[in-house]
C-alpha cells in the first residue's frame, strides 16, 4: 500500500518530472483538487479519480490515505511542487507515526522556478516565497515576512496575491514593501505560467501595487540588483565581478 504525493508543475506534460510521470502511470487512484486533476486526467484514461474542491485539503488527503489503505496504489496531484504549499506535509500529519500506507514524495516545478524562466532569471541569488493567503497564516504574519525580507534585500516570489476574498492584498503587500524598498524597484508578474493564455509584465514596485492581479498570477519582485536585459527580468548573482 502506497500513496505518492506528485507534484505536477504548472501541469503542462513538458514540465512535469520524468519521476511525476512514472507516478501517475502507475497510479490506480489519482486524487487532488478537481482544476489540477482536469490538468492531467486526459493523459491517463482508465484511472480512478477522486477530487474534491477548494479548501478541502484535509479531506482529499484522507481519502487518498483510505485509497491506499485498501491496497491501492494512489497519487496525490498537487500543483507546482509537492512539498511547497502542497499536501505532502498534510498527508504525513494525518497518516501519523503509522508506517502505512508508505508515503513517497515527488517533486515538482513551483511556480517561483517556472514563472521565474518565463520572466528571464529574477531568482539567481537568494529569495524568499510568500504567500498572501491569510486563510491558514495570520496576516500579521504575512506582513512580518514581507517587512523582513525586503529590509534583508532578498529577491521575492509572491504566491495567492489577490482572490475575490481578498481583493486588496496585493496593494497592502506592496505598501508595506513601499516602506522600505524604493519605488522604481523592478518587478514581474506571470500570469497562467505554462498553460494557455501564459502573460508576463515588467513593472515597477509602484506599479505593481495597482496591478489587477489574480489567483493565476506569481508576482516577483527584485532586489536592489535586479535590472532589466533585453526584456527580461535578471538578478545577477555577481559571477562577471570575479
Amino acid at each position: 500500500m502506497k500513496l505518492t504525493v506528485v507534484g505536477i508543475g504548472p501541469g503542462n506534460e513538458e514540465n512535469m518530472t520524468l519521476r511525476a510521470v512514472k507516478a501517475l502511470e502507475e497510479a490506480q487512484v489519482i486524487v487532488g483538487y478537481q482544476v489540477y486533476v482536469d490538468l492531467v486526467k486526459d493523459r491517463y484514461p482508465g484511472k480512478e479519480f477522486l477530487t474534491t474542491g477548494m479548501t478541502r485539503e484535509a479531506q482529499r488527503c484522507r481519502m487518498a490515505l483510505e485509497e491506499a489503505k485498501k491496497g491501492k496504489a494512489v497519487a496525490m496531484v498537487c500543483s507546482g511542487d509537492s512539498g511547497v504549499y502542497g499536501m505532502a506535509a498534510l498527508c504525513y500529519e494525518l497518516r501519523g507515526d503509522s508506517l502505512e500506507p508508505e508515503i513517497e514524495v515527488v517533486p515538482g516545478l513551483t511556480a517561483a522556478c517556472s514563472g521565474g524562466a518565463v520572466l528571464g532569471a529574477p531568482l539567481t541569488h537568494d529569495f524568499a516565497v510568500i504567500s498572501l493567503s491569510d486563510r491558514l497564516t495570520p496576516w500579521e504574519k504575512i506582513e512580518a515576512r514581507l517587512r523582513h525580507a525586503a529590509q534583508a534585500d532578498f529577491a521575492i516570489a509572491i504566491y495567492n496575491p489577490k482572490s475575490h476574498g481578498r481583493p486588496h492584498h496585493l496593494a497592502k503587500a506592496c505598501d508595506i514593501l513601499l516602506e522600505i524598498l524604493p519605488e522604481t524597484r523592478l518587478c514581474g508578474v506571470v500570469r497562467n505560467i505554462g498553460r494557455e493564455g501564459e502573460q508576463a509584465e515588467l513593472m515597477s514596485l509602484r506599479q505593481l501595487r495597482d496591478y489587477d492581479a489574480d489567483m493565476f498570477c506569481t508576482v516577483f519582485i527584485g532586489n536592489e540588483m535586479t535590472r532589466s536585459i533585453a526584456g527580461k527580468l535578471v538578478t545577477p548573482r555577481g559571477y562577471r565581478d570575479e
